[in-house]
């Protein structure tokens, strides 16, 4: 989290709207471990990973939906899923992520 920081003071400091995405768990093989954070601006900008890459732009996604929609939500990917071929998580695992907006 402590990486994504200055990022999200940056936007705070111009205004903008801007979502959180955390690794809450993990099963079997994950990217990333419990604890890792994206930050994503209401533009689509990013900062940190939560996957190394593989699903982050699923991630972006679901962020923007929740910047305008407002709720919070608990996402998952899975090796199963077939979105998760789509997205490229094929490290035989399955990640959850807490996304929630920022609430200045």
């Amino acid at each position: 989290m402590k990486e994504i920081l200055s990022d999200i003071d940056r936007w705070r400091a111009a205004g903008q709207k801007v979502a959180v995405a955390r690794v809450v768990d993990i099963d079997g093989s994950g990217p990333r471990l419990p604890g890792a954070a994206m930050a994503v601006n209401e533009e689509g900008e990013v900062a940190g990973s939560v996957s190394g890459g593989c699903v982050e732009g699923a991630v972006v996604t679901e962020a923007l939906d929740i910047l305008d929609s407002g709720a919070r939500r608990i996402v998952t990917f899975g090796y199963s899923d077939d979105d998760a071929f789509a997205v490229g998580l094929t490290c035989g695992g399955t990640v959850h992520l807490y996304i929630e907006p920022l609430d200045w």
